[in-house]
């Protein structure tokens, strides 16, 4: 029976707004969702709450890698690098379907940013820094054997590579599993949960008035201790509902910007890591069908809600894969759907954007509150322990509790788990058969695999009992159907962004599936006109944003 859908949200309520927790974390992405599941295996009692959709904001923008940071050895950050670089084979093992080995190349060209001695030294370190093992170690190719790998690269100004290992990963989707893993663990996670104002008992912290936007509801949550874990939003929160916050401490945004183009406009055979005449470098990555570029790293000074892609932000992205693949010759006109997020990065005077820190740290306030803020994707697993750490010594300060150790490095991400990655690659080719009677693709059913583990066989007896011709708007909606019974989704969006990614990734499907993604919806939560209408137009909206600069 699913614990974490609609269906319950009702009986979630009724909890949320009637007993006392913990702990209560603000925010959905993938550092509150890490530490809601932090504390709840320690054995606190925890409520989260996320104003929009789970991983709306910064965690399902990112480059949508767990990778070690090569760039962090450029800096001497040694720490960071150990840290995020160790956090890949643990999120490899936690969830093998869904944090998956991509070898990535490093082209060492002509006056470039690292020559082969600095790459081979580099790489070296960087592998001792994050523990790497058997065939993930550097190795250092010379230009024959790089063009052979990937023939687009500059043939008169290449003189080798680097090739070492990565991790591909969704985003969005590694984001919900910590949040079910969560909710299985007995925690209370909840979507389109506004907090209106914080709960103050003799001027400390003690909760939140929420608004539930869904059921249209108001209550008060009572916590012990509460973690503002808002990303980009951190600042804001504290600013206008925590009189005693610490304005020395601040962040900084910086937007990065990603554009996705048809695969055989930019047809890499493997992700490529390569340098920009600037000094930076990007990424180039091919997944299912199409090869998406980022990022940018520029201070961004307007409210969160405000960030988009401009056109400067998208002719440099072009512009610098033209100078890295001359035969490419890509074009605005190329590009597919594209999007911009923000990074919640620590502000200090003088820094420019890209050399502020990627550490995370954490704001006490003499009111009680916890914020985090700064951090990786690849290290949330790290920041929330930090934080549980912060809440264990208060809770044996104030109650003489002890709270159990970390128990998430050995806490799988999803139910029926894999064990490695070969087990999701034979687990492929055992379903597809399956699949395959009814012409569904193989590359659809990896999609799904990575997507969703072994609960692809929750979506086949959906998609078998339809009875919906076309095969393309058959597999969505039995997919559709999946996260509305197991993923908390409230609009459209919430589906075609974040769970299933075909708003950037998969342009035939979505043209496909808005009318019948539409007419579920309204079919399930009884939409009137106005609603459906409305509804319409902001998936419409999202749609153009993704396609267009502004």
């Amino acid at each position: 029976m699913p614990a974490f859908s609609n269906k319950y949200r009702l009986e979630f309520h009724e909890k949320l707004k009637n007993e006392s927790f913990d702990l209560l974390v603000i925010g959905g992405g993938i550092t509150g969702a890490g530490i809601a599941l932090d504390a709840v295996s320690r054995g606190l009692k925890v409520a989260l709450v996320e104003q929009n959709d789970f991983s709306s904001g910064t965690s399902s923008k990112s480059t949508k890698l767990i990778h070690g940071g090569l760039r962090y050895l450029k800096q001497f950050d040694l720490f960071l690098v150990h840290e995020v670089g160790s956090e890949r084979a643990i999120l490899h093992n936690l969830a093998p379907h869904l944090v998956v080995p991509d070898k990535m190349i490093l082209p060492i060209i002509e006056n470039g940013t690292y020559g082969s001695f600095l790459t081979s030294i580099g790489l070296k370190i960087y592998d001792l820094l994050a523990n790497v093992e058997g065939d993930d170690k550097r190795k250092m190719l010379d230009k024959e054997t790089t063009l052979k790998l990937e023939p687009l690269l500059p043939d008169q100004i290449l003189e080798g590579a680097g090739y070492y290992a990565e991790y591909r990963t969704d985003d969005a989707r590694l984001t919900i599993e910590v949040l079910k893993t969560a909710v299985r663990e007995g925690a209370i996670a909840i979507n389109y949960a506004e907090v209106k104002s914080l709960i103050y008992h003799h001027d400390h912290v003690k909760g939140a008035l929420v608004y539930d936007k869904f059921l249209k509801k108001e209550y008060q949550l009572n916590a012990s201790y509460v973690v503002n874990a808002t990303g980009p939003w951190v600042d804001d929160l504290r600013e206008s509902m925590d009189p005693q916050a610490n304005p020395s401490k601040r962040l900084q945004l910086t937007k990065g910007v990603h554009l996705v183009f048809p695969h055989e406009k930019l047809p890499v055979k493997q992700s490529i890591y390569f340098d920009v005449p600037d000094g930076r470098m990007i990424f180039a990555i091919p997944r299912h069908g199409v090869t998406y570029v980022g990022t940018t790293d520029t201070k961004f000074e307007k409210e969160p809600e405000a960030v988009d892609v401009k056109n400067e932000d998208a002719i440099y992205l072009v512009e610098a894969v033209n100078n890295m693949f001359p035969e490419i010759e890509l074009t605005l006109e190329d590009v597919i759907s594209s999007w911009a997020g923000l990074r919640p990065l620590i502000w200090k005077e003088g820094k420019s954007a890209s050399e502020l820190s990627r550490k995370d740290e954490i704001f006490e306030s003499d009111s009680g509150l916890i914020s985090i803020a700064g951090g990786k994707l690849t290290g949330y697993r790290k920041m929330a322990e930090r934080v549980v750490d912060v809440v264990s010594k208060r809770a044996q300060n104030d109650y003489n509790v002890n709270l159990r150790s970390v128990q998430t490095e050995n806490l799988k991400l999803t139910e029926n788990s894999f064990t490695d990655y070969q087990e999701v690659k034979a687990y492929v080719k055992e379903i597809f058969p399956l699949w395959k009677k009814y012409n569904v693709s193989k590359k659809s059913v990896k999609s799904l695999v990575h997507r969703y583990g072994k609960q692809t066989e929750l979506i086949f007896h959906r998609f078998k009992g339809s009875d919906e011709k076309n095969t393309l708007i058959r597999l969505g909606i039995a997919e559709l159907q999946y996260c509305m019974d197991h993923e908390m989704i409230v609009k459209p969006l919430d589906f075609l962004e974040r769970r299933s990614g075909k708003l950037y990734f998969d342009p035939i499907d979505l043209n496909l599936l808005v009318v019948p993604v539409l007419n579920l919806f309204s079919e399930t939560f009884n939409w009137d006109e106005n609603t459906c209408q409305k509804e319409k137009e902001i998936l419409e909206k999202a749609i153009q944003k993704s396609k267009i600069f502004t």
